[in-house]
């Protein structure tokens, strides 16, 4: 018979996939932690509104609590300004990447190049495109975010046009989150839901 109601394993698996001990869990919830722990033993059978309140609680910290530190892409993979554009087509291919941000020497984000940008650059200066370097094509930075930054916010600012945010720890570039990150970190858990 299939159940929409989670089942104790699940509930166990989704609270420590969320990085939540069974305190953390019940405080979150408004419920004790022993219930908690009987709810995941399944020695108890919890009341329908324990459940919807232990789910809600699991699913704002996702929403929540997730921060930029715990899914950017590090170490940053980037472009400096005189990088020719085939070793930035040939980095981009090799890492499957289709953004690259450009770091100066003193590793101060200049821009970014994204696959539209050289896409633009081969139409417009054809076979001569290869010997442009970063900082001739390079289009506005991508913004910067800090590590504790939620993913509620991250997830809106790549809503729009913007593909990537950079993750600055203590004020330089430690790591990218692309749409494909927050893709996953989303299909992740709501699989772990079904």
């Amino acid at each position: 018979m299939l159940s929409i109601f989670p089942s104790p394993d699940e509930i166990r698996a989704l609270r420590k996939k969320a990085g939540l001990t069974q305190e953390e869990l019940a405080k979150k919830a408004g419920v004790s932690q022993s219930l908690i722990a009987r709810i995941e033993a399944g020695t108890v059978n919890p009341r329908l509104y324990t459940l919807i309140r232990i789910m809600k609680a699991l699913e704002e910290y996702v929403e929540n609590e997730i921060t930029a530190e715990a899914i950017m892409s590090s170490p940053l993979i980037y472009a400096t300004p005189e990088e020719e554009v085939d070793q930035i087509v040939k980095k981009m291919w090799d890492h499957a990447i289709s953004q690259l941000p450009v770091l100066g020497s003193n590793n101060s984000i200049m821009g970014t190049i994204c696959e539209r940008d050289i896409i633009e650059v081969f139409i417009k200066y054809k076979n001569k495109a290869l010997q442009l370097k970063a900082k001739d094509i390079m289009s506005d930075p991508l913004p910067m975010i800090q590590p504790n930054t939620k993913i509620s916010k991250i997830t809106s600012l790549l809503t729009g046009d913007i593909p990537a945010v950079i993750v600055l720890k203590d004020n330089k570039p430690a790591g990218i989150i692309t749409r494909s990150d927050i893709m996953r970190i989303y299909t992740e858990w709501f699989k772990s839901r079904d």
